[in-house]
Formats: structure tokens, sequence, C-alpha cells
């Protein structure tokens, strides 16, 4: 079996599982006792916000843990918008292609009466931060801007990005999810006022990660409760997770360079493999992306169906992010590129990690033109395209 779908979860690390376990047995206390046991538990928790800012180039006191990326980018995205609309600035600025987690919000937002301004992401994948400049307005409260897409892997330009916010005084937040533990992140450098991480992204546990938020920014509460997460996040935290996902964090963070390395050589022999196949074509820009991640679109098939006889063949892949697999519709993101709904529909995401050895990439070559080849034979769409009865779009 060949796993390629570590842009929707990635195992977990033998640290991970070891962090998780020991932490589950030996540090059982609630944080916010105040007998020893308790105690043992808020001194472990607070030690992995340590670790966890450091790796961000953060304070401590600027983490807070949430159950995960969705949760990060609802808080920020509300606290922004609240802090905004004291001021009488209801202007939103974010991308066409971000996450349902962001993208939800925001329209939940403009039902509230909040502008929201969704930039052009162009054929590369790439916001123009001369475009998102000139977006700007006076009453303009937040720019979101994911760190790198989660379906084609364009890696935005974060830090120039954020400087424009901060020369505008509008503060910016990003999606962090695909980008954590596995580019290099600075806080301070990349002038970023919020950040949303997800564990199971940087092979930590799920249902765990972390909300970067400046200091001085005034969170809004979406779950309310206890007083924990200095009152900005009720619910008892989640000691054993919180811990793994640190530990799997701080590994992670350690070795970017190297999995770089060894990730970007595998990717683009993937790419150069499967742009063999006739009318097909490489989603986003073919340099600027993350090491890890393969998007193509093969004019004439369904990606279901693609993805199905793959998976018979031992390569687990996906058509796009994992919390929309249940739709019909083609993905927003490669609709947002620029695809046509009819070739969005044929599309295939790789992303692999440094465990896929060189044979195994070649398998993945070989067995996705034979599938592609085999899928065109039964398509009417494809025997149009043939015969000329219709013209080819890729």
């Amino acid at each position: 079996m060949i796993y390629a779908d570590n842009a929707a979860t990635t195992k977990m690390s033998e640290l991970a599982i070891n962090t998780l376990i020991n932490t589950v047995r030996e540090v059982y206390g609630n944080p916010s006792s105040l007998h020893s046991t308790g105690q043992k538990a808020k001194k472990i928790l607070e030690d992995a916000r340590v670790d966890v800012a450091s790796v961000i180039n953060a304070n401590f006191k600027e983490i807070y843990f949430t159950s995960g990326g969705s949760e990060a980018d609802n808080q920020a995205i509300i606290s922004a918008a609240r802090l905004g609309e004291k001021k009488g600035k209801k202007h939103i600025i974010s991308s066409a292609f971000e996450h349902h987690a962001v993208l939800h919000t925001l329209n939940k937002l403009e039902k509230e009466g909040f502008d929201i301004t969704l930039l052009d992401v162009h054929e590369n994948g790439l916001v123009v931060p001369e475009e998102l400049e000139a977006a700007i307005r006076e009453d303009t409260c937040l720019v979101t801007i994911m760190f790198a897409n989660n379906e084609i892997g364009t890696i935005q330009p974060i830090r120039e990005i954020g400087a424009i916010c901060r020369k505008h005084g509008v503060l910016f937040h990003t999606d962090a999810v695909q980008a954590a533990g596995h580019l290099h992140i600075d806080v301070e450098k990349d002038n970023i006022d919020m950040l949303s991480a997800s564990s199971h992204k940087f092979n930590g546990p799920k249902g765990v990660g972390f909300l970067y938020a400046k200091k001085g920014i005034a969170l809004t509460n979406i779950i309310e409760g206890g007083a924990q997460e200095k009152g900005k996040r009720a619910g008892t935290e989640n000691v054993p997770g919180i811990v793994s996902m640190a530990a799997a964090l701080k590994d992670a963070a350690s070795r970017i360079d190297e999995h770089k390395e060894i990730l970007s050589k595998k990717r683009d022999r993937l790419i150069e493999g499967l742009k063999e196949i006739p009318h097909s074509a490489l989603n986003g820009d073919d340099k600027n992306r993350l090491p890890s991640n393969v998007n193509f679109c093969f004019e004439g098939i369904e990606g279901e169906s693609l993805l199905l006889l793959l998976d018979n063949k031992g390569i687990q892949a996906s058509s796009g992010s994992a919390c929309t697999s249940g739709s019909l519709d083609p993905s927003h993101v490669l609709l947002a590129i620029g695809r046509v709904h009819d070739v969005a529909h044929g599309s295939l995401r790789l992303s692999i990690n440094e465990e896929v050895t060189d044979d195994e990439i070649e398998t993945i070559i070989k067995d996705v033109k034979e599938v592609v080849e085999y899928l065109r034979g039964f398509s009417p769409v494809w025997r149009e395209l043939v015969n000329g009865e219709r013209e080819y779009i890729l």
C-alpha cells in the first residue's frame, strides 16, 4: 500500500504516539485543579505551550490550544470581525480558494452585514500582493490568506502580504494548517497577527490544534464555559493530545530542510511523469508549492473513478480536500484557478511524505497512466474528444 494522502491527515509519529501514551498514563490530573496532581498537568501543559511558541517565534502567552485548525480559523476571523465592528470597520479580504473553515465563516459574517472581498488567485494559484493592497479600504478590519493551499499546495507570499497589512494597520490572519511543521514560520518576520494550525497535519494526534494571537488582540470566545486558555476557550484541556502535538511539531520543525530536499525531488519526478499523460495539466505553480504536493487534472475522466481504481492498486490518494469528499460539486479551488467544471471533476491530489520510496513514485506514475487510459476507454466524453465532436480543453 502506498499512502499518498498526507494533506488529508498524516500518520502519527512514534514520538507523538509514545508521548501521548506516556502522558495518558502518568499525567491524568485536571490542569485547573490546585492539588499536586492537577499542577503536574498544568506544568506539562504550559511546557507544551512554550514548545509550540518556540517553533513559530511567538511568546508562549500568545498560544491558545484548540480542537484543530477549523476552530482556530473560526475564532481568529470572528475575533477580528468583532474588533473591527466596534470601530465601524466591516470589510474583510480573503481569497477565492481558502479552506471552507474560512469561507463558511466569512459567509456567516456576510449575512451579518460584513462586506467580503475574495481576491483572485489566478491560474498559478497565487495571490498578487499589489492586488491585495489595492483592495484594502479605510473600513478593512482583516485580511485572511492561507499560508499554503490544502488542495494544490501553492505557497503564498505571506511575508509580503503581512507587511502590506502592517503598513495599513489591518489585522492579518493566516490558515497555516498545511504549512506548520512543513515550512519555516516566523510570526514576527512574517508580520502575522493570527495563525491557525492542526496537529494531525504534522504527525500529531487528531482533535487538537492551536491558535496564535499576537499580544493585544482581544479574542472573542466561541466556546463558553470555564476559564481555561486565559478565559478564551472553555473546556478542560486535552493535555495528552496537546503535549503529543507539541512534541510532533518540534520534531517536524527540526527536519524541515531535510524533508524539503527529499520530498522536492520526489514531487518533481511525479510531476514530470504525470505530465507525459496526454491532455493533463498540473494545478498550481510548478515550483512555488509544498514539497509534498502534486495535483493534476486529466481530461475526459471522473476523479472518483480514478481514486477507486488506484485504491484497488494499493495507491491511496484524493481528489481534493477530505472535508468536502462527500460533495458532488467540483473543487472550488480548481474553479478558482480557472479550471472548467468538466476538467475539475477529473482531478487527482497526491500528497507524499518522506517514507515514499523512489520505486513507489515510479509505481504511482505507471498506475495513474494505466488507470487514466482505462477510464478514457469507457468515457463518452473522451470518445467525443477523440472523434472531434468537441474540442480539447487541456
